[in-house]
This record gives structure tokens, sequence and C-alpha cells, in this order.
């Protein structure tokens, strides 16, 4: 190891428990504790943690959604004199629907070495207990709230065929549930996560309109995690549906070399089996 790169300042993203303390790796321990710095979203939280851990507190800086723009330069000169920065969110991995995202791209782009320091994320946490497909899955966070964004990622989301993960807070539970049967329907199934790891924790399954129900019933407390399957599959259209659209762009005046294009192209068939079906093949 060179001598630069011994005394390189370090940037290093640490897991913190979602919930039980008992999560808190020893490595990340460690990571908080040789740290010269601690970039956190709370300072009297991670002042909590660090006293759970036995780690005397070093120099905090509140790091949230507000203040990330502004500890950049602040962070890049404690990494230029060799220091070592410690980031961590309120809970589980920072930078996943939390602060620390823009941190890292700016000590990536100024050269710093960034480590990370593995632990747990409560999106991961909800989808393994689910009981839904956890082999292909996309991370949504949290929804936009209002406008036309809302609008296209709740249409995104229905047509989606792998699992979709998302975060909601209580009271804008019930009205994301209703958004997400109008788009998906009534009988897709989802699952409800909340205080995961913690002593009430909560994974309830079923449907979206059932969740709706159970929402109406009890009031929604604490941060939850919804599991949403993945859209079914589109049923292969028969050979009357395709012979179908062959006669109706066949009467348009289309040739048939380009009526078979077009076909395949809107079924999402292939071109050999319309090709056979309009020349009796």
């Amino acid at each position: 190891m060179s001598e630069r790169s011994a005394h390189a300042g370090r940037l290093l993203l640490v897991g913190t428990p979602i919930g039980n303390l008992g999560d808190l790796s020893p490595r990340a321990v460690e990571a908080l504790a040789s740290a010269d710095l601690v970039c956190c979203e709370d300072t009297r939280r991670t002042g909590r943690l660090l006293q759970h851990a036995g780690v005397r507190a070093p120099a905090l800086l509140t790091v949230n959604d507000h203040t990330e723009v502004r500890a950049i330069g602040d962070v890049l000169e404690r990494l230029a004199r060799g220091e070592r920065v410690a980031v961590v969110s309120d809970a589980g991995m920072p930078g996943i629907s939390d602060p620390g995202e823009r941190l890292v791209r700016a000590a990536v782009d100024a050269g710093h070495v960034v480590e990370v320091v593995p632990g747990p994320s409560a999106a991961i946490t909800a989808l393994v207990v689910s009981g839904l497909s956890a082999g292909r899955f996309t991370f949504e966070g949290f929804l936009p709230r209002k406008g036309s964004g809302r609008t296209e990622r709740l249409a995104a989301v229905a047509h989606e065929p792998r699992t979709v993960v998302l975060y909601e807070a209580p009271h804008r539970l019930a009205r994301t549930l209703g958004d997400l049967a109008e788009s998906c329907g009534g009988e897709r199934r989802v699952v409800l996560a909340r205080e995961l790891t913690k002593l009430h924790e909560e994974t309830w399954r079923g449907t979206l309109a059932d969740a709706i129900e159970r929402v109406a019933e009890r009031a929604p407390r604490g941060e939850y995690v919804l599991v949403l399957d993945g859209a079914p599959a589109a049923a292969a259209p028969t050979d009357e549906v395709i012979a179908a659209a062959l006669a109706a762009a066949l009467a348009a005046g289309t040739s048939t070399r380009d009526a078979v294009t077009e076909v395949a192209e809107v079924l999402g068939v292939p071109r050999r089996r319309v090709y056979a079906l309009a020349t009796g093949g």
C-alpha cells in the first residue's frame, strides 16, 4: 500500500438497524468508532445509537434532504485531509430513499475512496418475508405525491411484471392503496409490512381490495413497506384474433407482406406464425 493510499480519506457508508438495535454489526461499530466525522439525518437519534454501541461520539454533521448539498463541500475538504467520514441514515442503508447518494457521487467524482459496511434494508427485509417472487423485483421507493408524475408511476407499476417494493407513510397509506387498486385491479396480491424487526412487527398478506378494507378498519401506524405482486403475463393471442387482425389490415388495402409485419408487431407474436396464417401454411 502506497503512502498516499494509506492516508487517503475514505467515505464509509454504514448500514444501521431498521428497528432492532441488535442488528448493528460489529463491523459497523468499528467503522463508526474509527470515523472522524459521522454524517447523519438526526444527531440525537445517531447519538443514541452510538451510545448503545459504546462508541464515543465523534463530530456529528446533520445531512438530510435539506442540507446534503451544502454539506458536500465540508465533507470533501475533510476527505482531502485524509479523514474518515461515515454516513448513516436514521435506519437502514444510506442513499436508499434517504440522504447519501449525492455525497457518494461527489466523493467518487473527486477521486476519493468510497466503502460500504452493509446492513439491514427495510425493502429487502419486506421482500424476502412477503412470500411473493423475490427472483426479480423493482424498488420504487415513495411514489410521487401528486400530478402527472404520480399518474405515470402508477401506470408503470400496474404493468410491471416483476414484484414491486414501495415505501409509504401511514397517513398516505389508504390513498396509495386506493390508487394502486384502481391502476392494478383490486385482486392484485399485496403484502403490508410494518415495524420490521421490532417487538410489534406485523406482516399482512392479501389483495389490494382486502388491504383497503383493513386500513379503513384499523388506523395505520408506523412506516410501511408495500410488496406488490407483479402484473400477470398477458394471454397470447389466439389464431382467431390474429386472423381477424390480418383480415382487417388486408381489407384496408395493406399488402400481405406489410400486413404480416404490422400484425406481428402490434400483437407481439412471431412473424412466422402470422405469415403461416396469412398463407395457409
